[in-house]
């Protein structure tokens, strides 16, 4: 079985953002074909745990299954909203507290949404470089979607093509190793036990 994380950094319900990630995901589990599943992420739940794993160095419970969602997934799908003319401070957070080598060698599709084409840009300066230095293997499409996008036929077919792709990639890599588990016990489990 073909597992996809489809991590989604989107503030609102409903979110654009999320919305473009549920259409890449069903672009890319149609590629992959039969037996391909998606797990989505969505990261406006983990918001406060993952500032709190910035300053105490553990996750907590439901971070903790975030990430080996992640991390134990054959492929990724990545999607953010634009802020600043960068990905949301809540994404890149997410990819800080990943082990450094979960994503090497590890197919990624990028999207990302915003309010207007000028900020298209973000998916070559911003998130390419991001992926690139954690050693992943980005599609060559990636795909934004700007408020006018939605009804055009135009953003299915980048879509369509998107998803393709990312499955062309996601078939020809090698399946990623299970993180060890270590006998890794979340920090505030220590401390209820003590």
């Amino acid at each position: 079985m073909t597992r996809i994380a489809v991590v989604s950094a989107g503030l609102s319900v409903p979110s654009s953002t999320r919305m473009l990630a549920d259409r890449l995901a069903a672009a890319a589990v149609a590629a992959l074909g039969p037996g391909a599943t998606s797990e989505v992420v969505e990261l406006r739940g983990h918001a406060r745990d993952l500032a709190d794993h910035l300053v105490t160095g553990f996750p907590g419970t439901s971070l903790r299954a975030a990430i080996d969602t992640v991390q134990n997934a054959d492929g990724l799908i990545a999607v953010t909203p634009v802020f600043s003319a960068s990905y949301s401070g809540l994404f890149k957070t997410f990819f800080d507290v990943l082990d450094r080598e979960a994503l090497a060698g590890r197919p990624v599709l990028m999207g990302a949404t915003a309010g207007t084409a000028r900020h298209s840009l973000v998916l070559e300066h911003a998130m390419r470089p991001l992926f690139s230095y954690l050693r992943a293997l980005v599609t060559p499409t990636a795909v934004f979607a700007a408020s006018d996008d939605w009804a055009s036929e135009d953003l299915a077919e980048r879509i369509r093509r998107a998803g393709e792709e990312f499955a062309g990639l996601v078939a020809r890599s090698p399946r990623p190793a299970v993180a060890p588990d270590h006998g890794f016990v979340p920090f505030d489990q220590l401390l209820a036990g003590g």
